[in-house]
């Protein structure tokens, strides 16, 4: 899957007792300013509000679920999350995705992500069994700027994006679930998965 947020987009408005859940890795703040800072610069250049108008993330995984399945799933995330080590992200000049019309800046090693996501599992049986969607889970982790563009607008700023040199790395060391209503909705935090210091890190 491309774009983990496409599946939300699919999604407009939920039943009133579902839920939209969110797993995603939040930059450090010195990154995270520098992206908050593209994704302004993206939405004066180009006219559009959508790029500001989310926070820098990279989705892990995104799901629907009951409230009242929240405790089990966070207990199992608990556990998961326990089991993982921290990881060094390296993000490395732009891209973007034709399909979903999204532009973001490119995660260069996907393996961590990979190792997370293979982890989550026992999460989207979890939910089958409740007879929701299975989870998306994210194959190309990335750190998007705007997604959902015109395709005019889409091409132009590829034109612009692909000449443009950018490169920061960070530590993630937790994720953060959140959840919202529907794709209209601010989502809200829920917890906070720290992961195990790397041995790198407890030298």
């Amino acid at each position: 899957m491309e774009n983990g947020l496409a599946f939300l987009s699919d999604l407009r408005f939920t039943p009133p007792e579902f839920y939209e859940y969110l797993l995603v890795v939040h930059p450090a703040k010195e990154i995270f300013e520098q992206l908050s800072e593209e994704k302004e610069k993206f939405s004066a250049a180009y006219n559009v509000s959508i790029a500001k108008k989310t926070l820098p993330h990279i989705t892990v995984a995104n799901f629907l679920a009951k409230e009242e399945m929240e405790d089990t799933i966070i207990k199992w995330m608990h556990k998961i999350m326990s089991t993982h080590k921290s990881f060094d992200v390296m993000l490395n000049n732009f891209s973007g995705f034709p399909s979903s019309k999204t532009v973001y800046a490119r995660v260069q090693d996907h393996e961590p992500f990979k190792q997370l996501a293979a982890s989550l599992k026992v999460i989207d049986q979890y939910i089958k069994s409740n007879g929701f969607p299975p989870a998306r889970i994210i194959s190309h982790p990335h750190m998007s700027i705007a997604r959902s563009l015109q395709p005019n607008v889409y091409d132009k700023a590829m034109m612009d994006y692909s000449r443009k040199i950018f490169n920061a790395s960070f530590i993630a060391d937790e994720l953060v679930l959140l959840k919202r209503q529907n794709q209209y909705d601010k989502c809200r935090q829920i917890t906070v998965f720290k992961l195990q210091p790397s041995e790198k890190k407890a030298a």
